[in-house]
């Protein structure tokens, strides 16, 4: 009871706030993408697609990735309510061998990032 008490204390004076709307999107296809087998030196692409379903427009904040060599874009613009946003990622594939490349999507109002992932095997 005494930590809870304290906890509760500490959020209060560290200023802590609830955000005002909870996110709702939900990712219309898996979360990890496995490309199979790559040529070497051959960039691979895949969108990543979601679904706002706020009731608000969503905007992504930001988008990084574990490494250079996988590179996103996606819309400056926000989602409309009940749109489709997409998250497009590329992978230059120019190290031989298996990869797995985790990206981070921050969604404005959202602490926490959604996390990506691109997998597969470079070959010679």
């Amino acid at each position: 009871m005494r930590i809870t008490i304290i906890s509760l204390l500490a959020c209060l004076i560290l200023g802590f706030q609830y955000p005002d709307a909870i996110l709702s999107i939900s990712w219309l296809s898996p979360t990890t993408h496995d490309f199979g087998e790559v040529k070497h030196n051959q960039p691979v692409r895949h969108e990543f697609r979601f679904h706002n379903n706020s009731g608000k427009p969503l905007l992504v904040d930001n988008v990084r990735t574990s490494c250079g060599c996988t590179v996103p874009d996606w819309d400056a613009a926000a989602v409309a309510p009940d749109s489709i946003g997409i998250i497009g990622v590329e992978y230059d594939a120019r190290d031989v061998g298996y990869f797995l490349k985790k990206i981070k999507v921050y969604f404005h109002g959202q602490r926490k990032p959604e996390l990506l992932y691109l997998e597969g095997d470079v070959s010679p």
